[in-house]
């Protein structure tokens, strides 16, 4: 009889150890997603200053611009890590890359400080992005794992733990070519 309560007590002991581990996965998980955000909107409040740079330079290029301003109201709409908020970050990198093509045709632009500056900080904001993405996929592929393995995918199933997406890239040009700010 006491060692039916000793495996009880086991058992117990366990189930209290994978359901805290799957809490701590979960909250890490969302903090990944709020640093990513975090980013994003970095970049989205930088996006205006670095258009109205080049917009002052490159009046005829209209078009560029409301490409920008379309992509990035579409990826500030987007919500959450889904395949859609990728698609949405993606376009905005493909109208952003356009921008930055136009400033090759003006030297003035090339050598404006502003311009500068803007170009350096948005760099800074990729480069914290793709960071704060690898970290939230990190905690999402833990978190996964720990949800299908066994015997962990037992009490995951008991309390509706349930597995994230990965936010990922998916547009391939984008991925094989990123934003290139460096002139």
């Amino acid at each position: 009889m006491m060692y039916i309560f000793i495996i009880l007590g086991a058992v117990v002991v366990w189930a209290v150890f994978v359901y805290n581990d799957l809490i701590a996965l979960v909250h890490r998980t969302g903090e990944a997603w709020a640093d990513i955000e975090v980013q994003l909107k970095r970049r989205y409040d930088l996006i205006p200053n670095l258009v109205n740079t080049v917009q002052g330079y490159a009046t005829h290029e209209s078009s560029a611009f409301e490409n920008v301003t379309k992509a990035r109201n579409m990826a500030m709409n987007a919500t959450g890590p889904t395949g859609a908020h990728a698609q949405a970050e993606n376009m905005l990198t493909g109208a952003l890359k356009s921008v930055f093509a136009l400033a090759e045709a003006y030297p003035d632009l090339k050598a404006n400080q502003n311009f500068l500056a803007l170009q350096n900080e948005l760099s800074d904001t990729e480069n914290k992005i793709l960071a704060s993405r690898r970290f939230y996929n990190t905690n999402v592929r833990d978190l996964n794992i720990k949800i299908e393995s066994f015997p962990s995918n037992l009490l995951a199933g008991v309390f509706n733990f349930s597995k994230k997406e990965f936010f990922d890239l998916v547009d391939n040009d984008v991925a094989q070519n990123p934003v290139e700010v460096k002139f």
